[in-house]
């Protein structure tokens, strides 16, 4: 049996993910609020440290737009520029509701599929027809 690369589990997880970074982005948020690097931080140490800044600042972007988080610049702590932190709006806290809904929804099922067993080769299952 041959293992799949590496590269193949990523790209995997990476389409995965996707599908549910922004709400990630918005549940991370709504613990406090965070400026850029400390999303991609917060993600890594959760275990998707596949999540590069470059995917993270366009949907904070098209999120704000979209009025679900809104923004604000304060002082760095260590004395630099300051830093943009981001929050959920009410809309924001409602789209975090209804995703964690849906979000348990699908993970459940797929949860119960996958993890339904030992994949069976079809050799011992005799064909049904009609």
């Amino acid at each position: 049996m041959t293992k799949k690369p590496a590269a193949s589990a990523d790209q995997r997880r990476s389409q995965l993910l996707r599908g549910v970074l922004d709400l990630c982005l918005l549940s991370l948020i709504a613990e406090r609020p965070r400026y850029g690097f400390e999303f991609a931080q917060a993600l890594a140490d959760a275990g998707l440290d596949l999540v590069s800044d470059g995917s993270i600042y366009p949907l904070l972007a098209r999120m704000e737009r979209a009025g679900l988080i809104s923004s604000y610049r304060a002082p760095s702590p260590s004395g630099g520029a300051p830093r943009k932190y981001y929050r959920p709006t009410d809309a924001g806290h409602a789209e975090l509701a209804a995703g964690r809904a849906d979000w348990q929804a699908f993970a459940a099922p797929v949860g119960r599929i996958l993890g339904a067993g030992t994949p069976s080769t079809g050799e011992d299952t005799p064909c049904r027809t009609g």
